[in-house]
């Protein structure tokens, strides 16, 4: 095997984007909770943008090495060591066999994202690796990883070329307030004036109830005009539930296929970056953005995604 699983962390998964195309049999998306750093973990690797990773949650692993590979480290800084010294992120890292990677803990954000070369050898389910806990689908065993587990690698690169150009600025930054661009809807109707300005005006705090499936907030209850129950229809990653309690509940990865509350509002998908690093404590504030806003946001990414990977294939 290529890497060993010598203590968990509090959650490490294996993510891609997710399996889409089966939300009608009742089967969620899943995948990276911050897709973006998942791309850009890949990319310095020289991979497909959407190779599985390991995503890593508030503490991290300790992995162990029997394989030479490249590895890159993006994210949320879980402050990493390789062999007891600093690893550097957001640039390729080869890792002999014997050196164990640790994560010391939280500095900043809330999850990374561990990419290798060649990718994990481990079975699509329905076109994914990721992994879906509630229904044990995906990635290693359907769960979380544990102490004892192996991982093997699918095409190890330890030969990667080009090592000392694979490197990028950091690109989460951490602030005291997040901004976060959503688009009105689809049930934006069902709120009053004042509910809809209430949510733009107020700021709100990420509870402690956070997790893939979503986050929830506390702040100025958002005023409904006949109640937040509807009769369940699809949720998107980023939809901004509020059920009558007036409370929004910003729904994620692992969201369930339908519900049955309000939805006043979507995040984009730009923005993901940011939800997926939201933990307890964290303030948000909701900025309304146009659908043009959201398209170009989208296309910004799509043309930096491929911007450094052309820069990365040159030679």
């Amino acid at each position: 095997m290529s890497i060993r699983v010598l203590s968990p962390g509090v959650q490490t998964t294996v993510q891609d984007l997710g399996r889409f195309g089966y939300q009608q049999f009742g089967v969620p998306v899943a995948g990276a909770m911050d897709p973006h750093s998942m791309k850009l973990a890949n990319l310095l690797l020289g991979n497909d943008p959407g190779e599985a990773v390991l995503e890593i949650t508030v503490m991290g692993p300790q992995l162990v090495f029997d394989e030479a590979n490249y590895v890159a480290l993006t994210g949320g800084d879980l402050n990493a060591v390789l062999d007891g010294k600093p690893m550097p992120r957001y640039q390729a890292v080869l890792v002999e066999p014997g050196q164990t990677i640790r994560f010391l803990g939280l500095k900043n954000g809330c999850r990374a994202y561990l990419a290798f070369a060649g990718g994990l050898d481990l079975p699509l389910v329905m076109g994914s690796r990721s992994t879906y806990m509630k229904a044990k689908i995906g990635g290693y065993k359907g769960r979380k990883l544990e102490a004892g587990d192996e991982l093997a690698f699918r095409a190890p690169n330890p030969k990667l070329p080009f090592p000392e150009r694979r490197v990028i600025g950091p690109d989460f930054v951490p602030q005291k307030q997040y901004e976060i661009a959503v688009i009105l809807g689809p049930q934006d109707d069902c709120f009053t004036e004042e509910g809809l300005n209430t949510f733009f005006r107020e700021v709100y705090t990420v509870t402690a109830d956070f997790d893939r499936m979503g986050c929830r907030l506390d702040g100025a209850v958002i005023e409904h005009k006949n109640g937040g129950d509807i009769i369940s229809d699809g949720i998107a990653f980023g939809a901004v539930q509020v059920p009558s309690a007036g409370k929004p509940i910003i729904m994620a990865a692992d969201r369930q296929t339908t519900g049955g509350y309000t939805k006043i509002a979507n995040v984009i998908s730009s923005d993901f970056r940011i939800l997926g690093q939201l933990k307890g404590g964290d303030k948000v504030h909701f900025v309304p953005v146009s659908i043009e806003y959201a398209q170009n946001a989208m296309m910004l990414d799509r043309q930096y995604y491929k911007m450094i990977a052309d820069f990365l294939s040159c030679e």
